[in-house]
């Protein structure tokens, strides 16, 4: 019998591998992962964040599942455009949910946030539960994207919005090239300063480069049956907001 395989950066590895690989290159970032989105993306992945809750439009009330939001990113911005509601942060990682209640938002915010550690493709919740369901620069390393979509669209409630910020492709060649070079000269090298770990760094870049560019995911998340489903490149295509709905 043929044993299914998946990436895992540019490695080929059995799909039953790949969650096991993932938690253990996040277990070991995990305390010094926002230094590193800072230092890697010079404090522009604050910016995209903030660019994604411009077009989620949080409002009061409303119940949102941030999945592979362990530090939490995403759900303290949430909560404070939306003044009222609630977010339950999933991630696989045990140490990037441990971080994430280790901020300060975290304490302010308590009552309306729930932490759990759970996998993108068999989400612990009913059918209909949500209004919104983001994920941020995670679905990557997800081993069947097109599983989290599926689970994404049956956890929505009918309304409800799917977002996802991911990296993803430069529609320019030249600059593109220019990226690279930054990518896998330069990052590499900051994850072993900061984070004293060149070979999890190597991984991301290379599963950017393994990502679907823009148009390709567009199609996935049709495929599994939101409608209204749109893009936005920001920073030229270094990343890209998608936008798709429970109709």
């Amino acid at each position: 019998m043929n044993e299914k395989t998946t990436h895992f950066g540019f490695e080929t590895v059995p799909e039953d591998e790949k969650a096991g690989r993932v938690r253990g290159v996040f277990g070991s970032v995990a305390s010094r992962y926002d230094v590193m989105n800072d230092a890697m993306s010079f404090g522009i992945h604050r910016i995209w964040k903030d660019a994604m809750m411009d077009w989620l439009a949080p409002r009061p009330g409303q119940h949102l599942l941030d999945v592979a939001g362990g530090t939490g990113d995403i759900a303290f911005r949430f909560l404070k455009r939306a003044g009222t509601g609630h977010v339950t942060v999933l991630d696989l990682t045990e140490e990037m949910l441990i971080e994430g209640r280790k901020r300060a938002e975290a304490a302010q915010m308590a009552e309306n946030l729930a932490w759990v550690a759970g996998d993108a493709m068999a989400l612990p919740f009913a059918d209909n539960s949500f209004d919104a369901y983001t994920i941020s620069f995670g679905i990557r390393n997800v081993t069947r994207p097109a599983t989290a979509l599926t689970e994404a669209y049956r956890v929505l409630r009918p309304g409800g919005r799917l977002m996802v910020l991911e990296f993803s492709r430069i529609p320019n060649d030249m600059m593109q090239w220019a990226y690279d070079l930054y990518s896998f000269h330069i990052i590499p090298r900051i994850g072993q300063a900061i984070a004293r770990d060149r070979d999890s760094y190597q991984y991301l870049v290379e599963s950017i480069r393994r990502f679907p560019d823009q148009d390709s995911f567009a199609g996935m998340i049709r495929e599994v049956g939101f409608g209204q489903v749109k893009y936005r490149n920001l920073s030229l295509g270094v990343a890209c907001l998608h936008s798709g709905w429970k109709i």
